[in-house]
């Protein structure tokens, strides 16, 4: 049997849509296939790579450059991004509006960039603000979220988000040694306020289909404050109850929603909160390695298998 029959047979059983279906026959028979979404997200790691690679060359020669070049620089850099986009974006619109050009969503994201490296540049040189990091997070959110809304990238919104998470005292790298109580408070006020104002905004028609990103930075946040309250063994019992909420909302959310991240979101996050509790009372490495190579299959079959059944549903 031939592979074009085959896909045949499992479009007429109902076990591939017919979407997959006309791809994977295309594929069969040598005919070209997009690969959009893999180039925008290597385009976009190239960006993160290029600024990480300009904040560690000023970092390395801003004394023999000097603050005046340093600082001309990046704000050339930056002037620039911006009046390529205001030159060049449509009319404001309250809908979503596509990108008027291939390297245009691209070239906001690197200025927003470039935006961050060199406002800590000058905090780190001139100690403007004396370490009032706070004011800096709030200003960088308020410029994030304006050129977010204004030429529609959620990138630069995402960017926005993590600026005000911040700005709250979000901070996951020294996660979860240093996350008390007062973390998980703040955590959760982060959490209903993203997405209550994501929510309402959506409601107002002003960029809906930026909902999505709002949940699911605030979903992360959520599940995070969390667990960090499972891990933590002096905490309080209520967590691991949190956590189990947390995960049915998620599921029940992204099962009614048709959104596999968030059923992704309870299976991964449950696990590992319930592997916590497991491996406490585990002293035998064996054990421990023969629990996570087991359980870990069958986590990845079990996404597998839900991914591949949101696939034929969509």
């Amino acid at each position: 049997m031939t592979t074009l029959a085959r896909l045949d047979r499992w479009k007429e059983q109902g076990i591939i849509s017919p979407e997959k279906h006309a791809l994977l026959a295309g594929l069969s028979r040598g005919e070209p296939f997009s690969l959009f979404l893999e180039l925008n997200c290597l385009l976009y790691a190239g960006i993160l790579a290029v600024v990480g690679g300009l904040g560690w060359t000023l970092s390395t020669w801003s004394r023999q450059l000097g603050d005046v070049v340093v600082l001309t620089i990046l704000s050339a850099t930056f002037a620039t991004c911006l009046w390529y986009c205001f030159s060049r974006a449509p009319a404001y619109s309250r809908a979503e509006v596509p990108s008027p050009s291939l390297v245009f969503d691209y070239v906001i994201y690197l200025g927003s960039l470039t935006w961050s490296v060199e406002l800590a540049y000058v905090e780190n040189q001139f100690h403007l603000l004396s370490g009032q990091w706070d004011l800096y997070l709030l200003a960088t959110a308020g410029l994030f979220f304006f050129l977010a809304y204004r030429f529609d990238n959620r990138f630069v919104l995402s960017l926005a988000l993590s600026a005000l998470a911040g700005w709250f005292g979000l901070t996951i790298s020294h996660w979860p040694s240093d996350q008390g109580e007062e973390y998980r408070r703040c955590a959760m006020l982060y959490a209903a306020i993203t997405g209550g104002a994501g929510a309402a905004l959506a409601r107002c028609r002003l960029k809906p289909h930026f909902l999505g990103t709002y949940l699911n930075i605030a979903a992360n946040v959520v599940f995070w404050a969390v667990l960090s309250g499972v891990f933590e063994r002096q905490s309080d019992g209520i967590w691991l109850p949190a956590l189990v909420g947390a995960c049915g909302a998620s599921l029940a959310w992204g099962v009614t929603r048709r959104k596999f991240s968030f059923v992704a979101y309870a299976a991964v996050y449950g696990y590992a909160g319930v592997s916590s509790l497991f491996i406490r009372g585990m002293d035998s490495f064996t054990a421990l390695l023969s629990y996570f190579v087991v359980t870990g299959v069958a986590m990845v079959v079990m996404l597998v298998l839900i991914a591949r059944r949101f696939g034929r549903e969509a």
